[in-house]
C-alpha cells in the first residue's frame, strides 16, 4: 500500500509539472503574439502617420508650413490695418482698418492655441509664409511713403482685396492639403472670416470710393 501510494503521489506530482509548464508555455506565447500584434499595429501607425506627412509635403504644405503662413497673413493683415486706421481718409476705410486689426489678432490668438492642439510649431520659414511676409512688408513700405490722401485709400484698398483673394486662394488649398481634422476646421473658419473681409473691401471699392 505505501508503495502504491508513494508511487501515485510520485505520478500525480509529474503531471502536475507538466501541467504547469505546458501553461507557462502558453502564457509565454500568449504575450510574445500580443507583444508581436502591437509591435505591428505601432508599425501601421507609424506607417501611416509617414505616408500622411509625404502626402502633405507633396501637396507644399505640412502641417507647420500651414501654421506658419496662417501666422504670417495674420501678422501682416494687421500691420497694414494699423497703418489703415492711422492714415485713412475715408470714414469707412479706416473702420474697415480696424476691423483687420481686431479679427486678425483674434486669428493670430486661435492660430497659437491650435499649434498646441495639434502639437506643431508654425514655420514662418516655409516657402509661402517667407514670400507672404516680404510681401507684406514691401506693401508696408510702400504706403508708409505714400502721403495720406483719397488715392491712398483707393491704393489700400486695392491692396486688401488683392492680398485677401490670394490668402483665400491658398488657405482653401491648404485646407483640401490636410488630414488633420482639428486644422481642416480651423482653416475653414478662416476662410470663412478672410472672404467676410474680401467682400466688405470690394464692396467699398465699388460703392464708397468710385469715382
Amino acid at each position: 500500500m505505501n508503495r502504491n501510494r508513494t508511487t501515485a503521489l510520485i505520478a500525480f506530482s509529474v503531471a502536475a509539472a507538466s501541467l504547469s509548464a505546458c501553461k507557462s508555455e502558453r502564457n509565454a506565447a500568449d504575450t510574445v503574439a500580443a507583444a508581436r500584434t502591437d509591435s505591428a499595429a505601432g508599425r501601421v501607425d507609424s506607417a501611416a502617420r509617414v505616408d500622411s506627412m509625404k502626402t502633405n509635403a507633396r501637396s507644399g504644405w505640412t502641417e507647420p508650413g500651414i501654421l506658419g503662413y496662417a501666422w504670417a497673413a495674420n501678422a501682416g493683415e494687421v500691420r497694414l490695418g494699423q497703418l489703415g486706421v492711422k492714415k485713412a481718409m475715408n470714414a469707412k476705410v479706416k473702420a474697415f482698418a480696424q476691423e483687420m486689426v481686431t479679427d486678425h489678432r483674434s486669428m493670430e490668438t486661435e492660430s497659437k492655441t491650435l499649434a498646441t492642439k495639434v502639437k506643431a510649431t508654425a514655420d514662418t520659414a516655409a516657402d509661402a509664409a517667407r514670400d507672404l511676409l516680404n510681401h507684406g512688408r514691401d506693401e508696408v513700405k510702400d504706403l508708409t511713403d505714400k502721403a495720406a490722401s483719397a488715392d491712398w485709400d483707393k491704393n489700400f484698398i486695392d491692396k486688401m482685396i488683392d492680398d485677401h483673394q490670394k490668402v483665400l486662394d491658398k488657405l482653401q488649398d491648404a485646407s483640401k492639403n490636410t488630414t488633420n481634422t482639428d486644422l481642416r476646421a480651423a482653416l475653414e473658419k478662416a476662410t470663412g472670416k478672410v472672404q467676410e473681409h474680401l467682400t466688405k473691401a470690394q464692396d467699398i471699392k465699388n460703392n464708397v470710393l468710385k469715382s
